[in-house]
C-alpha cells in the first residue's frame, strides 16, 4: 500500500504537510452531507490513521467544531479540509485521501451512510454499503486503542 516512507501528504498550497508513518487501517467513502458539504463533492473518500501516527505540519492550530462530537482541522492559508476526528471513533484521525500522495494506493473498503448517496452517482464495486456511519467496521481494525 505504501513505500518505507510511509503515506504523505499536503493541502492545495502546501502550506500544510501531513505524513503517517504507519498505512491507515481503513479507507471508506461517506456519502452524508456533512461530508459532502465538507469537501465540495458528491461523496467524499477519507483514510483513517490512527492519531498517534499522524504529524501536521506546521501545527494545524485549533479545530473548528459545527456539530457536537466532530472536530475537523483546515489550511488557514487555502481552506483545504486537512482531518477530522470523530467522538464515535476514539483514537482515529479521518484524511481527505485527496490531498495524499498514495491516494491511488488507497482503495476504499466500504460506503459508510449509503443511504444518503447522491442518486445520479454511481460506483460500480462490491464494496459494503452500511446504513449509517458503519462504526463498528470502522472501530474494527487492529491497533485502535
Amino acid at each position: 500500500m505504501t513505500d518505507q516512507t510511509g503515506v504523505t501528504g499536503r493541502c492545495y498550497c502546501g502550506a500544510k504537510s501531513l505524513r503517517s508513518s504507519a498505512a491507515p487501517h481503513v479507507v471508506a467513502y461517506c456519502h452524508c452531507t456533512d461530508c459532502k458539504r465538507v469537501t465540495g463533492a458528491p461523496v467524499a473518500a477519507f483514510a483513517a490513521f490512527c492519531e498517534a501516527d499522524l504529524i501536521i505540519t506546521p501545527d494545524p492550530g485549533p479545530p473548528v467544531s459545527h456539530h457536537p462530537g466532530v472536530v475537523r482541522w483546515f489550511c488557514t492559508a487555502c481552506g483545504s479540509p486537512l482531518a477530522a476526528q470523530y467522538d464515535y471513533l476514539p483514537g482515529q484521525v479521518y484524511v481527505p485521501i485527496g490531498l495524499l500522495d498514495q491516494a491511488a494506493d488507497l482503495e476504499p473498503s466500504l460506503h459508510s451512510h449509503a443511504e444518503n448517496r447522491v442518486p445520479w452517482l454511481h460506483i460500480d464495486d462490491d464494496l459494503p454499503r452500511q446504513t449509517g456511519s458503519g462504526r463498528d467496521i470502522l472501530l474494527s481494525p487492529p491497533d485502535i486503542e
